[in-house]
């Protein structure tokens, strides 16, 4: 008696397709198009960006908001991101009870778990968050977790500016 090898469906390739065989490349309208589809998010401006730690108190991080010019700051700990204090949360979680909140750590107001995009995204996927999901701001990371900018209106402007006018 001879034995054979048995052969597991799986290997046999006759049937195989290469999946990227088939592939045609996207066709854009204008430069518009491509740039949002193809470019990465750090085309756009996204430094400088605002960090404080969950234990700054409230009041700490609404002076440094305005003496930095800026209408979010993220929220870091042990160098990744854990939040975000943006203007809304100081109109809808602090601003009627300032008086009796404002020495507690933001930690407690904040947004936790932003929605973020990573460096290596098409500035397209941060302006969809920003229309449909209705966030003003979108921490941008890189692939091992670490803050590397931030888009707002201002930087989004700017960058669609640059294919409107």
């Amino acid at each position: 008696m001879v034995l054979r090898p048995q052969r597991h469906p799986a290997d046999d390739t006759s049937d195989f397709e290469d999946p990227l065989s088939r592939y045609e490349a996207p066709v854009y309208n204008d430069e518009f198009e491509r740039a949002l589809c193809e470019d990465r998010i750090t085309e756009m401006k996204v430094t400088p960006f605002s960090t404080i730690s969950p234990s700054t108190s409230i009041v700490e991080a609404m002076s440094i908001m305005l003496g930095n010019d800026v209408a979010c700051l993220m929220v870091v700990e042990n160098d990744h991101l854990v939040g975000i204090f943006t203007e809304r949360d100081v109109l809808n979680k602090v601003a009627e009870r300032f008086d009796q909140i404002k020495h507690l750590p933001v930690s407690l107001v904040m947004t936790h778990e932003p929605a973020v995009v990573y460096d290596n995204s098409a500035p397209a996927m941060a302006l969809n968050l920003m229309a449909v999901a209705g966030f003003r701001h979108v921490p941008i990371l890189n692939m091992s977790g670490q803050i590397v900018g931030i888009v707002g209106p201002r930087r989004a402007v700017a960058y669609l500016r640059k294919f409107l006018m």
